[in-house]
C-alpha cells in the first residue's frame, strides 16, 4: 500500500478541557506521598477514550509512568499515576503542574496555548504556513533520501518530519513549506507534490512483483489544520499510518532474498533479520469469563512513552480498557489490561486473540532501534536534508527512524541508522563525509541497544484479587478535592 495524503488529526483533541472532562470531575497532583515520584490522580465521568487523552497529556508533557492503576466501570473513570520527569525526578516545574491541572480538569475555557511545552517543534516563518503530507508504503534502501532529494526538487523546505520504519514498511508525516518562505503552498502545487512522491513510492512495487505489498493507490491533499500539534498526535498518526499497512505482519523472507546479489536485496534482508524481534517481548490473551472480559498482559523492556504505544494501539482497534494495572520493575514494563471490544463482546476467536497480539508487540517494536543514533545540527538551507540523507546512503547506511525539526535558523535532525551489511558504524568517517560535503555542522553520536535477558517471573493473581487491590487502592488514594 503506498499512500500520500494529508495526515489525519482529530480536531477535537485541541480542547481537551472541554471534551474530557465536564464538571464531575478532579485531578490531584501529589508530590509528597511518595518519596521518589509525582503521583497524579484523576476521578472523572468516564467516555469513551478517556483514557488515551488522559496518557497523551502526560506523554505530552515527556513524563514518564512508572506505575498506574485504572478502573473505568459503571460509568466512573478513576485512574491513579506514578509519574517522573525526563530526568527521572518528581513533576515540581509548576508550569507542567498548571497545564496538567487545566488540561485534566474542570474548567470548560480554552486550556492556554504554552509554546515552550507543546507546541510543535517548528518556528514556522510568518507568512508561509506550513502543508502536511503523510507517506506510506513499503520500505526499500534509501526511501527516505529519495523522498528528501524529490522534496528538494520540487524547491520544498522540510519544516519538521517524522519517519518509522518497521518490519520493511514506511510511515512519514512531514510538514513542507516554498523555500520563497514568502508564499504557502496553494493546494494545486501541493497536488502536484504529492504526484510526485507518489511516483517515488511506487518504484517499490517493481522490487516486490508477487505484490506483497501492493493494495489500491489513494491520493490526499490538505494543508495543516488550525492550532498546533503536540507530538503525541503526530505519533498516534504514525501508528496508525504503520497498522494501516500491516507491519505487524513479517515479510516472509526467502533464501534467495537473504542472500541477494544487489546492496538493496541485502539490505533488505539485513533489514527483516536485524528487526525487533518479538522474544524481545511476550504479549498473552486470557478470558475471564464471570466478568466477561479479556485479559491482555504485555511484558517487555521499560522504555518512554510505553504506555502510550499501547494504549494507543488498542484504542485504535476499537477495545475499551475497563481495568488496568500498569508496573515497571528494574528496566522492565508489566501491563495488564482488561478489556472489551467497544460492541461490548470479548475477543472470543483465535484470529482476534493473534491478530490484538501481533499488533502490540508492532506497537512496542517501532520505537525500538538497534544502532546509532546520530544527532545533527547545522545552520538551516534549502536541500540541507537531502544533502544529509544522500551522504548516509552513499556511505551505506540505513536509516530506520527520523526526527527532523527546525528552530528558526537552526535545522536539527536525528537519525536511528545502521550499516548495510550489518558492520559496526564508523562515525569519525562519516563524520569528516558530512563536514567535506556539507559544511559546518554538530554531530553527537548514541548507541542504541535493545538485547535484554529473558524477562523474570511475575506472580500471577486471581482476577478477583486484582481487581479487590485495584479498588482498595483507589478508595485509599482518592480525596475529595473542593
Amino acid at each position: 500500500m503506498k499512500k500520500v495524503s494529508s495526515p489525519y488529526f482529530d480536531p477535537e483533541f485541541d480542547s481537551l478541557t472541554e471534551r474530557i472532562f465536564g464538571p464531575a470531575c478532579r485531578v490531584s497532583i501529589d508530590n509528597e506521598s511518595l518519596r521518589d515520584c509525582t503521583v497524579i490522580k484523576v476521578d472523572s465521568v468516564n467516555k469513551q477514550g478517556l483514557l488515551l487523552e488522559v496518557v497523551q497529556v502526560l506523554t505530552d508533557m515527556n513524563l514518564n509512568i512508572s506505575k498506574s492503576y485504572i478502573s473505568s466501570d459503571a460509568g466512573w473513570f478513576m485512574d491513579v499515576f506514578h509519574a517522573k520527569d525526563a530526568h527521572g525526578n518528581k513533576v515540581t516545574d509548576q508550569r507542567t503542574i498548571n497545564y496538567i491541572q487545566q488540561a485534566i480538569g474542570t474548567t470548560t475555557r480554552e486550556v492556554q496555548k504554552r509554546k515552550s511545552i507543546t507546541s510543535k517543534m517548528y518556528d514556522p516563518e510568518p507568512h508561509s504556513e506550513p502543508k502536511a503530507i503523510e507517506m506510506t508504503g513499503p520500505d526499500r534502501p534509501g526511501l527516505f533520501s529519495e523522498i528528501s532529494a524529490a522534496l528538494a526538487e520540487l524547491h520544498c523546505n522540510v519544516v519538521e518530519a517524522h519517519a518509522w520504519s518497521h518490519n520493511a514498511r514506511l510511515a512519514c508525516v512531514a510538514y513542507i513549506s516554498d523555500q520563497s518562505t514568502d508564499v504557502p503552498i496553494d493546494d494545486r502545487r501541493l497536488a502536484a507534490i504529492s504526484d510526485h512522491l507518489t511516483t517515488v513510492l511506487r518504484a517499490t512495487t517493481a522490487q516486490n512483483p508477487a505484490g506483497e505489498f501492493s493494495k489500491q493507490q489513494e491520493v490526499k491533499t490538505a494543508g495543516l489544520p488550525e492550532g498546533e500539534g503536540s507530538m503525541t498526535k503526530v505519533e498516534r498518526r504514525l501508528h496508525q499510518l504503520m497498522l494501516s499497512v500491516r507491519d505487524f505482519d513479517r515479510p516472509v523472507v526467502k533464501l534467495g532474498q537473504l542472500n541477494g546479489t544487489t546492496a538493496g536485496d541485502q539490505e533488505l534482508g539485513m533489514m527483516r533479520r536485524g528487526g525487533s524481534s518479538s522474544s524481545s517481548s511476550t504479549v498473552g490473551i486470557e478470558s475471564c469469563k464471570e466478568k466477561g472480559y479479556s485479559i491482555v498482559t504485555v511484558q517487555c523492556k521499560d522504555r518512554p512513552r510505553l504506555m502510550f504505544d499501547t494504549v494507543c494501539t488498542l484504542t485504535d482497534m476499537q477495545y475499551v480498557v475497563f481495568h488496568a494495572s500498569i508496573d515497571s520493575h528494574r528496566g522492565y514494563a508489566f501491563q495488564e489490561y482488561f478489556i472489551r471490544h467497544v460492541d461490548g463482546c470479548a475477543l472470543n476467536t483465535d484470529g482476534e486473540k493473534e491478530r490484538v497480539i501481533k499488533c502490540l508487540e508492532a506497537a512496542i517494536e517501532r520505537r525500538v532501534c538497534e544502532g546509532v543514533r546520530l544527532e545533527l545540527c547545522a545552520k538551516n538551507r534549502a536541500g540541507l536534508l537531502s544533502d544529509i540523507t544522500r551522504v548516509l546512503r552513499e556511505n551505506g547506511l540505513l536509516v530506520v527512524r527520523a526526527d527532523i525539526a527546525t528552530h528558526g535558523a537552526k535545522a536539527m535532525n536525528a537519525f536511528y541508522v545502521r550499516d548495510i551489511s550489518g558492520n559496526d558504524v564508523d562515525m569519525e568517517f562519516i563524520n569528516q563525509s558530512m563536514k567535506r560535503q556539507i559544511g559546518p555542522i554538530d554531530l553527537a553520536v548514541k548507541k542504541e541497544k535493545s538485547m535484554m535477558p529473558s524477562l523474570p517471573d511475575r506472580p500471577r493473581y486471581s482476577i478477583s484479587d486484582i481487581l479487590k487491590s485495584q479498588l482498595e487502592r483507589f478508595s485509599h488514594n482518592f480525596v475529595t478535592i473542593k
